[in-house]
């Protein structure tokens, strides 16, 4: 349980056998409903700092969070980079499977990755529909398609020397296939029709470099799909501290109000 200098504890999850989904529920919910998926480099899920205090955040807003603590994929799964999205589409087809007991809006779920857990979001986002699990039940009629995706200093690809080495380590192992590591590559594989795209990372991040948002709101733009990306001078990598996390708090009401036509997407450099 890491320890910031001001006494806040982070609660950070290994060792995940049954994923589980957290449900937070606002005063006054307004329908609006996001999976909150936290990073880690998939070593590890900072738990509190990226998916329980941003629920919190949310909940203010009138929006339903949901927060997935999810299997890690180098602790023993056989396909063990599928785990991770297996755990992602199953939640999203649960919660849209009731919809309805959660008071939400099933067509206004979206999703809110962070580092490792931005690439598990992208993921999603570019995948919805590749089987990544066998079918459990009748939730799984339902779509684990996002209707946003907010990709917050995330890691965009698996290429070596150009992703985030620890992350790519963890999800693909010591010696991927190459059809395995192309099918997390998310900047390349995005098309016309996907889920608006919101992006927020500094340019002084050292863990996760800059240019993975930069190459995903090009790839956005080639494809037409929706996108605003704010990028940061200074904020470095998703500390509790930081610039980036604290415009991150601030403008996640922004990624759903621009869904609901009332903000115009757009960059902020």
């Amino acid at each position: 349980m890491p320890r910031y200098p001001d006494g806040y504890r982070d609660f950070q999850m290994r060792g995940v056998v049954r994923p589980e989904v957290g449900v937070f529920r606002p005063t006054r919910p307004d329908g609006r409903a996001v999976l909150i998926v936290p990073g880690g480099g998939y070593s590890i899920t900072s738990l509190r700092n990226e998916g329980i205090d941003v629920a919190r955040v949310l909940n203010a807003f009138g929006i339903t969070a949901f927060v997935l603590s999810y299997r890690l994929p180098g602790e023993g799964w056989a396909d063990r980079a599928d785990v991770p999205l297996a755990d992602a589409q199953r939640a999203m087809r649960l919660i849209r499977a009731n919809a309805r007991s959660y008071g939400i809006r099933a067509e206004k779920l979206g999703v809110l990755g962070f580092s490792a857990g931005g690439h598990l979001a992208g993921s999603l986002t570019i995948l919805p529909d590749f089987k990544a699990y066998r079918t459990v039940d009748a939730a799984d009629r339902h779509s684990a398609r996002p209707a946003w995706a907010g990709l917050m200093y995330a890691v965009s690809n698996m290429d070596p020397g150009r992703s985030h080495g620890g992350s790519r380590a963890n999800l693909l192992g010591p010696d991927p296939l190459p059809a395995v590591q192309a099918r997390f590559v998310i900047d390349r594989q995005l098309k016309a029709g996907d889920p608006p795209l919101f992006l927020v990372h500094a340019e002084d991040d050292t863990t996760v470099p800059v240019a993975n948002s930069v190459d995903t709101l090009a790839a956005a733009r080639r494809a037409g799909i929706p996108a605003e990306a704010h990028f940061l001078q200074h904020g470095g990598h998703g500390s509790r501290h930081a610039p980036v996390a604290a415009v991150a708090w601030i403008v996640m009401a922004a990624i759903v109000r621009s869904l609901d036509g009332r903000t115009r997407l757009g960059v902020t450099m």
